[in-house]
């Protein structure tokens, strides 16, 4: 049989275009209104386009920052960093034609069949792009929030946050030292000062439960880190603007390396990332008087791990902030630098 036979004789092809969606903003920070308009965007068309102005009169929340959290969350989002999009705001003729020849400029050739926003200017965007102007939750009756009242009052707002953008905007601060310089005593004085939570040492619970002749293995040492890092995450949720943390997968790896002269591989990796994952770190002096308890190894070797932690974040080229005198005068230093500290700032702004 020939199968030419069996077709119509007139055979038509209708070729769909394709639909592509664009909405553009800050996002700083992203927040539930923002993702409720991408999503209605990704479930009507087949391709959408995210396009995030650097913005550094409104936000400090660096461009990178704010890009990621979008391609971490929709992944088959393309986003476009405008690192020199322009700074006008309002629907004057003049600020119009500005922000239209910019998105033209940046788009170049491509075709948007529709613009995605809620605001105003997607009517002016729309026809300056040729597209459909998608208005969506205008009122903000799905999601009632908007970006200037989360950047009034973040933290008192987190519910419309996604937890992977609040953790973003906590102030992590981690205080390291050796055994007996203060560090629990103070995280958790600084959590009951602000309100939020903290994360003790997990080791000292770990330790107490599995040591052998108070040493733990290599394996065991990795299992603290990876326990005590978990423990954090979950606290990031909850925190309310810092979280105060009771040493890091570095203090862990001084700790392999006194007790076996090295540490796994994994370990290692974990005090790597250590090292960027911190706001702030303020490392407990030894000039106290030494508390002894089982688990300690003696006032010797606490000035000798103290010289090593030191060290190590030398080291790794880790700033950090040296508190001395007692108790006291340890929280009075570190709430006088969260005084003067904004989170994405420079360190070099904490200079008096």
């Amino acid at each position: 049989m020939d199968i030419r036979k069996a077709w119509p004789r007139e055979v038509s092809f209708i070729v769909r275009d394709k639909k592509v969606g664009l909405t553009l903003g800050k996002f700083a920070p992203l927040h539930r209104g923002h993702q409720y308009l991408i999503e209605t965007a990704i479930a009507e068309m087949d391709e959408v386009i995210v396009v995030i102005y650097d913005s550094p009169e409104v936000t400090r929340i660096p461009l990178p920052v704010r890009s990621q959290w979008i391609r971490q969350l929709y992944p088959t989002v393309e986003v476009i960093e405008a690192w020199d999009g322009p700074n006008a705001m309002g629907d004057s003729p003049e600020v119009k034609r500005i922000q239209e020849n910019y998105m033209l400029s940046i788009l170049a050739e491509r075709k948007i069949s529709h613009f995605y926003s809620s605001e105003f200017y997607g009517e002016h965007m729309g026809l300056a792009l040729g597209a459909v102007n998608r208005l969506v939750d205008c009122e903000r009756e799905v999601v009632p929030i908007s970006g200037t009242v989360i950047r009034g009052s973040t933290y008192e707002n987190k519910a419309f946050i996604h937890p992977q953008v609040y953790r973003d905007l906590v102030t992590s601060v981690v205080f390291l030292g050796a055994p007996s310089t203060g560090k629990t005593t103070i995280a958790a004085r600084m959590a009951v000062e602000y309100r939020t939570v903290w994360m003790p040492e997990y080791g000292r619970d770990y330790w107490e439960q599995h040591h052998i002749e108070h040493r733990l293995t290599a394996e065991q040492l990795v299992e603290i880190a990876e326990g005590h890092l978990a423990k954090e995450e979950v606290l990031l949720a909850e925190a309310n603007e810092y979280l105060f943390v009771d040493t890091n997968a570095i203090t862990t790896y001084m700790f392999a390396l006194d007790y076996h002269g090295a540490a796994l591989p994994e370990l290692g990796e974990m005090a790597v990332a250590a090292a960027s994952r911190y706001d702030l770190v303020f490392v407990c002096g030894d000039d106290i008087p030494y508390d002894d308890t089982e688990d300690r190894s003696g006032e010797v070797h606490r000035a000798i791990f103290q010289k090593k932690i030191i060290a190590d974040l030398l080291h790794r080229k880790i700033p950090f902030i040296l508190l001395t005198g007692n108790l006291v005068a340890r929280i009075e230093q570190v709430k006088a630098i969260l005084a003067r500290y904004s989170k994405y700032q420079s360190l070099g702004d904490l200079i008096i």
